[in-house]
């Protein structure tokens, strides 16, 4: 998935846990699916943050 997709997705569960129409059981089962998208998110950023740092160096010598 996409960040786009992953952070779309954490936003329809975060609306879910907030609706408070839930069970206890549901709105765990919604908060663990709402922490492995974070984590995707953040492992996302990370690569993308990474990348960037990476390509940094060049771009700065090339000018």
């Amino acid at each position: 998935m996409s960040f786009e997709d992953e952070f779309k997705k954490l936003e329809e569960i975060l609306g879910r846990l907030e609706g408070g129409e839930l069970s206890l059981e549901q709105s765990l089962s919604e908060y663990e699916q709402g922490i492995g998208s974070l984590r995707r998110c953040r492992e996302i950023l990370d690569q993308a943050e990474l990348k960037i740092k990476e390509l940094s160096p060049d771009a700065e010598a090339s000018s």
